[in-house]
């Protein structure tokens, strides 16, 4: 057997496309044969395999077991959760590779698979590779097995346990999963932790009947916050579609980006790690980084990618890292993976043993002002491009210019940043400066820099 995928589904960290359109069933058992291939090959025997709750998923992880299995290896089928409850299991049950079937916080017409070798992320050159060899039909040929294995137990169990609370009054909590993956994880660990905890839209549904599950998008936190208001809560935290996302929102209703979130928790990671790298991607604000020395930590910044700074970490031995699109990883008394559900828990732990509202703590953060993450459409076939004329004009007019992830040119108003994503069809922006003038002269610069290059900067 060979098989050839539609090229624009083997992306940078993992596997997606629109199902009926770019990814089909047959691509998802052709995926096992291949995947399979490369673990059985390694010497791996079991492999973990989890899916979110869209609608597609139990076909598409039905025909990648079989794939999986005709490669002759043992699947322990993990079920229904978020994409970290499969991250979990494969440390948990010490298998030898994990595949998830999720879309992530796409569109629940979108599909598509996260993959882990051992303990570590599959992405990059090794997708690449899959369509490769599944084109050769160069695949294992054997006879696998596979159970049925309960994990959530397990895993709420840690959850649960990083929670510490011995305050009086713990903060009340507003809970939005999204109706995504963790809804059900949600709703029974809260039952397990202190203080008053509000669920909205808990249920999973693959249709995402209530907002798009994106918690990074101001207008998806609508909901919340009016829950926030509604519960008189301290604080609230939203959830991306398959639970590796992170959002909050104070008790003012005021969002908190991640890298605002990441500087709060490092506080504790530096206290119990002196001295340690913590790791945030390009986009982030130069605020984290100042605040990160300050604490006493060694602030580095890395390409954006939840696989390439997961990967980041293991190199630099980091206990904590973070990225603006709500990936939190923690290697702190934790496995080094994103997991949303994970570092809500740390918050709350760190809220109640310091005794501090959210609100309070945002209020000591450096008040700097920035935009929001701003994407807009390019091409695939000249995303890229349009970021390597950036480059040249750039570095011919003497700018400052970070160029580890796209450019992030450093000016005495502060700093803009444009990279081109790697898994849409897009090009992504954010400034940063210290008063609301300074912003408006770099997104002028910004736009300029893209005009150049035929690109309109949205408002």
């Amino acid at each position: 057997m060979v098989h050839r995928f539609d090229p624009v589904i083997l992306r940078e960290y993992d596997i997606r496309g629109t199902v009926g359109t770019t990814l089909f069933e047959d691509d998802a058992y052709a995926i096992g044969r291949a995947f399979g291939s490369v673990v059985a090959g390694s010497g791996g025997k079991t492999i973990c395999v989890g899916l979110d709750g869209r609608t597609t998923s139990p076909g598409l992880e039905e025909r990648l077991v079989q794939g999986l299995t005709e490669c002759g290896l043992d699947v322990l089928r993990v079920g229904l959760g978020p994409t970290p409850l499969l991250y979990f299991s494969v440390h948990h049950l010490g298998a030898d590779a994990g595949v998830m079937v999720t879309g992530s916080h796409n569109p629940a017409a979108h599909n598509g698979f996260k993959m882990m070798l051992g303990t570590h992320s599959f992405f990059g050159e090794d997708i690449t590779a899959l369509g490769v060899r599944a084109a050769a039909g160069n695949f294992v040929d054997g006879e696998g097995t596979t159970t049925d294995t309960e994990i959530i137990p397990a895993y709420l169990a840690e959850l649960a346990d990083v929670y510490s609370d011995g305050s009086d009054n713990p903060p009340s909590v507003a809970w939005d999963p999204g109706n995504g993956a963790a809804g059900d994880v949600v709703t029974a660990l809260v039952k397990r932790l202190p203080g008053r905890h509000v669920l909205i839209n808990e249920v999973i549904d693959g249709t995402f009947p209530a907002h798009h599950p994106d918690p990074t998008m101001p207008e998806n936190l609508e909901q919340l916050q009016k829950a926030i208001a509604d519960n008189k809560c301290d604080l609230g935290i939203a959830l991306d579609g398959d639970g590796d996302r992170i959002g909050v929102i104070d008790g003012q209703g005021r969002i908190l980006w991640s890298d605002q979130l990441l500087a709060l928790l490092a506080r504790d990671v530096l206290q119990a790690n002196p001295g340690a790298p913590v790791i945030a991607d390009v986009k982030s604000s130069s605020a984290l980084f100042g605040e990160i020395a300050r604490l006493g930590g060694r602030p580095i910044m890395w390409r954006t990618g939840h696989s390439l700074i997961k990967s980041k970490m293991a190199e630099e031995n980091a206990p904590l890292a973070g990225e603006m699109s709500g990936h939190i990883f923690f290697a702190d008394r934790y496995y080094g993976f994103d997991d949303a559900v994970y570092a809500g828990v740390r918050l709350l732990d760190h809220l109640a043993r310091t005794g501090m509202s959210l609100a309070a703590l945002y209020d000591e953060l450096p008040g700097l002002v920035n935009t929001p993450e701003l994407r807009f459409d390019c091409p695939d076939d000249r995303k890229f491009d349009v970021i390597k004329e950036l480059q040249a004009r750039l570095a011919a007019s003497g700018a400052d210019v970070n160029d580890i992830d796209g450019v992030r040119v450093t000016t005495p108003d502060g700093w803009w940043l444009v990279r081109a994503s790697n898994t849409q069809a897009v090009l992504v922006a954010r400034a940063e400066a210290e008063n609301e003038t300074a912003l408006a002269a770099l997104k002028s610069e910004m736009a300029a820099a893209l005009a150049a290059s035929g690109v309109e900067l949205p408002d």
